[in-house]
């Protein structure tokens, strides 16, 4: 099975919205920001539900009866805080069935100028059997999804995961497919050639969290 899609492939409506997401034109409109992580999160949400398991049911319409299918599978889609919030309630309106979890992962400076990525608060179903979606606008070094999958394995072992972020470094893309194997299917809306000295997606887009929710003080 491909284990990595990305959406730049292939033109389609998803550049329109990559545009205005890399825009600093654009920029000075946080609402218009917002929108365009959710459309981001609306097409991966429905090109995952291509993946997902569906079971025939019987059921009445107006005229007769009838199979649909349906969703069988039981789906966790979980967001890494804060900027992924746009793009999961994005996944949310194409799976909306999905239940929900949430993780706060940032980046802990340390006195010589480097940093790590520290996993904080944890809500978490019970991910056993489950399908997990967890995902984040930025995927840079790739860090913060391995530190949120080592943590959310005592929640239990998913029978699949998929990955999935808006704009990712090519390193970071690699890191992940060669560290995690076969275990994920991960869904990029853009994979860009480099990052920074201080580990930044370039071109990118820029800081995500604070283009769709305003600037933070740095503790």
């Amino acid at each position: 099975m491909l284990r990595l899609t990305n959406f730049s492939d292939k033109p389609s409506a998803l550049d329109h919205y990559l545009w205005q997401l890399r825009d600093k034109s654009i920029h000075s409109n946080p609402d218009l920001f917002r929108e365009n992580l959710r459309r981001v999160g609306r097409v991966i949400g429905y090109e995952i539900s291509k993946e997902l398991e569906y079971t025939d049911k019987q059921i009445e319409t107006p005229m007769q009866s009838m199979k649909q299918r349906v969703l069988s599978d039981s789906v966790v889609a979980i967001t890494i805080l804060r900027a992924g919030l746009p793009l999961h309630d994005g996944i949310l309106s194409a799976i909306p069935s999905a239940e929900n979890g949430f993780i706060s992962a940032y980046r802990k400076h340390t006195p010589n100028g480097s940093f790590e990525i520290e996993v904080g608060y944890v809500a978490c179903p019970n991910l056993e059997g489950k399908v997990l979606i967890l995902n984040d606008p930025m995927l840079a070094s790739g860090s913060s999804f391995i530190n949120a999958l080592s943590v959310l394995k005592e929640y239990g072992a998913p029978k699949r995961i998929h990955l999935a972020a808006v704009v990712a470094s090519q390193e970071g893309v690699d890191r992940l497919l060669n560290e995690l194997k076969s275990e994920v299917r991960i869904w990029i809306g853009a994979i860009d050639p480099e990052m920074d000295e201080n580990k930044y997606i370039v071109p990118g887009l820029g800081d995500a969290g604070d283009l769709a929710f305003g600037e933070k003080l740095q503790a």
